[in-house]
């Protein structure tokens, strides 16, 4: 043990992090190794490399005014012609066993006042579904119809990861099969001071935060999730978040249109609602495809308008994208830049005593999937209805909070429902819900569907 102690002071030295140490000596062995096995499995240059160039950020090269539109097509624009070609090209993709899905389901649902995995969370619909049941049921009505099922990839956290598995368990994976699913875990980095020292969470532990959606490639390669694709001859990722109660997990119509127009990689996007919205918008910028954050997007940008009075950047990023296999495969090894989020972040200080700051005291190092984009010449991006396809989780009361998310599908369904043919009267002061089994995005509503509905 002292010999691993002697070769991690050495490497800590020579990074300026021999503060680590500062409580070994009273430590359990148990402990000691468990401090040594973290040290062990840091790279302490990347680490340093992304602290030096915390400076260099989005911003900077936005001054020099290399941002411009992106194109993106409308499946509302579309011709009769055309979406029966871009549904067909889906379909058969999803028949030929070649389409997966990976949801980015790491997050805890802390902010919503909930104890567990935000996957976990129920939103407060009639049938009291969770959403990861919610997608369960939209790939068990794919699949049923495709007759090939969908590899359903989950990437947690070592924060909720035992929860997560522990929670499909628990409910038999709500009818989808077991050996569609594959869990697998993201990267880890390590939270910073102001001063760049690495923190510790207690005497024994380094501080670690979740590297951000942008590791997701990197973890499926590093968990062996890309060769099981491999094996299993998939084409195409359908990606997401865990928190969208509307997302159409691997919609066929979105998939036909990717593969129909050859690019390696897809995003889905909606109108911005008005120009300050904190969304991020899908543009060029230095002539490739990209997302700038809200929060680095200049006025002059944020307000720009075309000769009609429309916002010019208006394509608001809502983290619904697709990826060809091997585009990922060749990408999944790519040195992606990390963003440096200031937080709150717990820690130990050099008393040993722990330190629950008020205001954010400390960085996190986050690398994000859409800067993906660039390493791509073109991407096809698809303008959808956001009112059909997005209703993020993320704030406990408000906007984007569990009851506006469930307003939102409720109200999409009260729309089928009247598209079917149902009377407005008939449903009045009614919270009328479709389950995802019965119709995956207002298709097949019978009339024998409605009345077993009870309208």
């Amino acid at each position: 043990m002292e010999s691993r102690k002697e070769q991690a002071l050495a490497l800590l030295n020579a990074y300026g992090q021999a503060h680590l140490l500062t409580f070994y000596d009273e430590l359990s062995e148990s402990s000691k190794k468990k401090l040594l096995d973290q040290i062990a499995q840091l790279d302490f240059e990347t680490i340093c490399n992304v602290w030096r160039r915390r400076s260099d950020s989005q911003a900077g090269l936005l001054e020099s005014g290399q941002l411009a539109p992106i194109h993106a097509s409308s499946w509302d624009k579309f011709t009769k012609e055309e979406r029966a070609r871009y549904a067909e090209a889906g379909w058969e993709l999803l028949q030929q066993g070649k389409v997966g899905a990976i949801v980015v389901a790491g997050g805890q649902g802390s902010r919503l006042g909930y104890e567990g995995p935000k996957g976990a969370y129920n939103i407060g619909l009639p049938s009291g579904k969770s959403l990861f049941q919610l997608q369960a049921e939209h790939l068990i009505n794919l699949s049923e119809r495709a007759g090939q099922p969908i590899a359903w990839y989950i990437m947690t956290s070592p924060d909720n990861h035992v929860q997560t598995v522990q929670y499909f368990e628990d409910n038999h994976f709500f009818g989808y099969g077991r050996e569609q699913c594959m869990f697998f875990q993201q990267g880890m980095m390590p939270a910073m001071d102001e001063h760049g020292n690495i923190l510790l969470s207690d005497k024994d532990e380094i501080c670690l935060a979740p590297s951000g959606n942008g590791d997701c490639f990197a973890a499926l390669k590093r968990t062996g999730a890309l060769a099981d694709m491999k094996r299993r001859g998939l084409e195409w990722l359908f990606y997401y978040n865990v928190d969208n109660a509307l997302v159409k997990v691997a919609d066929p119509l979105f998939i036909g249109v990717a593969a129909c127009q050859q690019h390696p990689a897809a995003a889905k996007t909606v109108e911005k609602l008005y120009p300050e919205e904190p969304v991020g918008i899908l543009c060029y910028r230095s002539g490739r495809p990209a997302v700038v954050e809200y929060t680095v997007l200049p006025e002059d940008i944020m307000y720009a308008t075309d000769e009609q009075g429309r916002l010019m950047f208006s394509l608001g990023n809502i983290s619904m994208q697709l990826f060809r296999f091997d585009f990922i495969e060749g990408v999944a090894d790519a040195d992606l830049p990390y963003a440096m989020a200031h937080k709150k972040i717990k820690f130990i200080d050099s008393a040993g005593k722990l330190v629950e700051p008020d205001e954010p005291n400390a960085y996190k190092m986050e690398r994000f999937i859409f800067d993906f984009f660039p390493l791509a010449e073109q991407i096809t991006v698809l303008k959808v209805n956001r009112e059909e396809e997005f209703a993020p989780v993320k704030n406990k009361e408000g906007e984007d909070s569990p009851a506006s998310a469930r307003q939102l599908v409720l109200a999409l369904h009260h729309k089928w429902l009247l598209e079917a043919g149902v009377i407005k009267e008939s449903m009045s002061h009614r919270d009328i819900e479709i389950s995802p089994l019965v119709s995956y995005s207002g298709e097949g509503l019978t009339p024998d569907i409605v009345r077993r509905l009870g309208i």
